[in-house]
């Protein structure tokens, strides 16, 4: 269902890009890179975090072969990271685990990227499901995404 989410919000924001669909789970970055048929540090996971406030969520979408660096984190939002308990993803972000992704969130949803990802030309975030994903330059996933700024806290 999140993939007809995906679509509309490219519909409405003049976004022409094609989201591709496996007969195969994506989601994972190792799946997702088969899927795709690339290295796996070229998948851009969507990572949702809680924050202070009730009922928002922060997303941080990084390079495939990248973790959290819990005090790079700490010192760049001023708490604790805190990964969304998977009964609240869907209810938070809009998207179902394994397909969460930066497009189409709510309002409440702020989106960060990280700059591991600038090493490649482009990158495959999801695209709403566990099967899918969208190629995009690193300018088009900053601008689609209507990401807050490019952050760094991975290790």
């Amino acid at each position: 269902m999140s993939v007809k989410i995906v679509r509309n919000y490219f519909k409405e924001n003049n976004i022409n890009k094609e989201i591709l669909e496996f007969q195969v789970s994506s989601a994972t970055v190792d799946l997702a890179a088969q899927a795709v048929g690339v290295e796996p540090a070229r998948i851009a996971k969507t990572l949702s975090f809680y924050t202070r406030e009730k009922d928002a969520a922060i997303l941080i979408v990084t390079a495939g072969d990248k973790k959290i660096d819990n005090s790079k984190f700490k010192q760049f939002f001023g708490m604790k990271a805190r990964m969304l308990a998977p009964e609240d993803v869907e209810h938070m972000t809009g998207h179902a685990v394994g397909g969460v992704c930066p497009f189409g969130n709510p309002d409440s949803v702020t989106t960060y990227l990280d700059v591991s990802m600038k090493r490649f030309d482009t990158v495959f975030p999801a695209a709403g499901s566990s099967s899918s994903a969208v190629e995009m330059t690193c300018d088009e996933l900053e601008t689609y995404a209507r990401a807050k700024e490019w952050i760094d806290v991975c290790k």
